[in-house]
């Protein structure tokens, strides 16, 4: 009885490739970065942009129609420390620092995003295709 086929060897060494692609190109994309910040959306439109910390951490608090979130943004990182929405989800995501990175509170319709621009291209990620 032969549990692997011949087709089974060839999806998995695709796989292995495919994922070992990814993590390569992921990281050229994020080569490179002259400048992150870090964008607040709120129901789909950019509500706040931010600067990393220089020194210390800083909370800023977002309250909007659909609730309230503490967000700390420190040197090298941003996360949520406080939300009024029932699950906490966004609180429990932990931190994030690289450009592409999201932290998602769909209670209160909020969306962080760390965002990087490189001095040639523009922006890394292209948010003008919706």
């Amino acid at each position: 009885m032969r549990f692997m086929k011949l087709g089974d060897k060839i999806l998995i060494v695709f796989l292995i490739f495919l994922s070992l692609f990814s993590f390569w190109y992921i990281k050229k994309v994020n080569e490179g970065v002259n400048e992150r910040y870090v964008s607040v959306q709120i129901n789909g439109e950019e509500y706040k942009r931010l600067q990393f910390a220089t020194d210390e951490p800083y909370q800023e608090t977002i309250q909007t129609q659909y609730g309230r979130n503490v967000i700390e943004v420190g040197v090298d990182f941003v996360h949520v420390v406080e939300a009024d929405c029932k699950d906490k989800l966004d609180v429990l995501q932990g931190e994030i620092s690289k450009p592409g990175q999201v932290i998602v509170c769909l209670p209160n319709r909020m969306v962080i995003e760390v965002r990087g621009e490189k001095e040639d291209d523009g922006p890394i990620i292209d948010d003008t295709v919706r």
